[in-house]
C-alpha cells in the first residue's frame, strides 16, 4: 500500500472510531489483570479513563485500542485526545505491578502519536514522514520507559529514475517524491522549503496532464486549506520540475522563477492558486 493511501486509511479508521465513541454515553469496561478499566462520560461530555476507580486520563475522546504482552508484562493501550481532526490522540499505556496499576502518556504535547508497533519486549512509535522531513523513532517498555531508538528520514525508492514516472501509478502528489531522481531534483530546487511545499500538497486528488504531457497537481495543508496551497508540475520527459506555493503575498512563490515556466504549466498553476 502506498504511504499516502496507508495514512489516509489510518486517519479514516481513527476518525470513525473516535466519532463512534464520542457519540456514546454508555460506560465501556475492559477487564485487565484482575481489575477493570472503565471509560465513563461526564456531564461535560469528557471521557474519564479509570482502573478500579483510579483516574488515569481524561479528555473529550478516550477509547481502548488493544492489549499487548511485552516480555511477560501485559500492557493496555488507549487513545485519548481532544477529538476533531486537527491532531491525533495521545497514547495512554497502562500496566500492573506489585504496587498496583501504573500508567504513562505518550504524545500529550505533540499533536498525538503514531500508532504503536509491538515487538516481543517493547513498543515502537514510528512517525509518518513527509518529503524533506526527519523525526525520532521512540521505544517504550515497562522497564526502561520512553527512549529515543533512532532517527528516521524520508527516503525515496532507491534506483528509481525519471523514466519510471507513470501517470497511472500516481494517485496523490506525494507519490511523486518516492522517485529518487525526481526527489533529488526537488531537493536541489526547493532547498529547505521542500518539507513546507510537500506539506502544501498533502490534501489533493489525482494529478492532471497538460496538452504536452506535463503532469500537474495542486493541494493544501491538512485542516488549513487556503493558507499555504501548493502546486507541482512534473515534466518527466524533459526532467524538469515546477513548484509554487501561496502565502502572504498576492502572487505565489515559484521555483524556478515564473519566467522560466512553460505557458501551459503557468496557466494551470494560475488557475489552481491565483484564480480562486
Amino acid at each position: 500500500m502506498k504511504p499516502s493511501t496507508l495514512l489516509a486509511s489510518i486517519a479514516l479508521a481513527g476518525s470513525l472510531s473516535v466519532q463512534a465513541l464520542a457519540q456514546s454515553d454508555e460506560p465501556v469496561e475492559i477487564p485487565f489483570e484482575g481489575g477493570t478499566f472503565t471509560i465513563n462520560e461526564t456531564e461535560d461530555l469528557d471521557k474519564i479513563l479509570t482502573y478500579d476507580g483510579k483516574e488515569l486520563a481524561r479528555n473529550y475522546v478516550a477509547y481502548f485500542e488493544r492489549t499487548v504482552d511485552l516480555n511477560g508484562t501485559k500492557v493496555a493501550i488507549f487513545d485519548v485526545g481532544d477529538g476533531g481532526n486537527a491532531c491525533g490522540p495521545a497514547t495512554v499505556l497502562a500496566w500492573k505491578t506489585e504496587a498496583g496499576i501504573q500508567s504513562t502518556i505518550v504524545g500529550a504535547d505533540e499533536c498525538g502519536t503514531p500508532p504503536a508497533a509491538a515487538t516481543s519486549d517493547a513498543l515502537y512509535f514510528v512517525p509518518y514522514l513527509r518529503p524533506g522531513s526527519k523525526a525520532p523513532v521512540r521505544s517504550w517498555s515497562p522497564q526502561d520507559g520512553l527512549k529515543v531508538a533512532g532517527e528516521l528520514s524520508f527516503t525515496p525508492q532507491p534506483g528509481t529514475t525519471w523514466a519510471d514516472i507513470a501517470p497511472d501509478k500516481i494517485t496523490y502528489p506525494a507519490d511523486f517524491f518516492a522517485n529518487a531522481e525526481l526527489y533529488a531534483a526537488a531537493a536541489a530546487l526547493l532547498g529547505d522549503q521542500l518539507e513546507q511545499v510537500a506539506l502544501g500538497l498533502s490534501v489533493s486528488g489525482e494529478p492532471e496532464k497538460t496538452a504536452s504531457g506535463v503532469l500537474f497537481a495542486s493541494g493544501c495543508v491538512p485542516h488549513a486549506c487556503g493558507s499555504a496551497d501548493a502546486f507541482i508540475g512534473v515534466d518527466a520527459a524533459g526532467k524538469k520540475l515546477y513548484f509554487a506555493q501561496a502565502g502572504d503575498t498576492p502572487e505565489p512563490k515559484t521555483w524556478p522563477a515564473l519566467a522560466e515556466w512553460p505557458g501551459e504549466v503557468k496557466d494551470a498553476m494560475t488557475k489552481a492558486l491565483v484564480s480562486q
